[in-house]
């Protein structure tokens, strides 16, 4: 891995764990094993380092994302291997994560990779919800963009449950509980 990489890859890392304010360039240099002089040759200072550490979780998180919603199968289930797909529970989401930076939310563009990748979920969700309403797999009576919405909601607010409790558990159930929600039922296929 090239000096660059590692150091984004040291600052995807601490903004994750410790937010924007405790990612001091000393942290990120010595997690990726680089001097002052390859961090600042690389990198205009931290603002840009972490743009560009922002821009690479977003683009992780929507390929992770989109491999679960653009794979094959019903809406139904495409969103279903979305909700139950692999997560680091405990830790939390690191695009989520840094909504909750003020640091971050302050900054136009650090903020705009965070803004268009949750735009992007949004619009990607909602969009399968309208095939499945459209080809009969999922409810007539869903609102495509409210329950984009709800699946956001519940992915988020999974994690901060389950961080607080220490245990996957409240994510596994509001996963469960929302798609118990999104199942046709029988009298939805007729």
């Amino acid at each position: 891995m090239s000096t660059s990489e590692r150091l984004i890859e040291a600052t995807r890392e601490l903004l994750w764990e410790r937010g924007y304010v405790g990612t001091s360039p000393k942290a990120i240099q010595q997690l990726a094993g680089a001097g002052q002089g390859s961090m600042y040759h690389h990198f205009a200072g931290k603002p840009d380092l972490a743009l560009a550490a922002v821009r690479r979780t977003a683009h992780e998180l929507r390929a992770a994302a989109a491999a679960s919603l653009d794979g094959p199968g019903t809406a139904y289930e495409r969103l279903a291997g979305y909700l139950l797909r692999e997560r680091d529970v405990l830790r939390g989401c690191p695009v989520g994560r840094l909504t909750m930076d003020p640091d971050v939310i302050a900054d136009d563009r650090l903020r705009a990779p965070v803004d268009e990748t949750i735009d992007w979920l949004r619009g990607r969700l909602a969009s399968i919800v309208e095939e499945g309403r459209e080809r009969g797999e999922l409810s007539s009576a869903l609102v495509p963009a409210d329950i984009a919405a709800t699946i956001v909601a519940t992915v988020q607010g999974g994690y901060v449950l389950a961080r607080a409790s220490g245990s996957p558990a409240a994510f596994d159930a509001g996963v469960r509980g929302l798609l118990a929600l999104l199942k046709p039922s029988a009298a939805d296929r007729r």
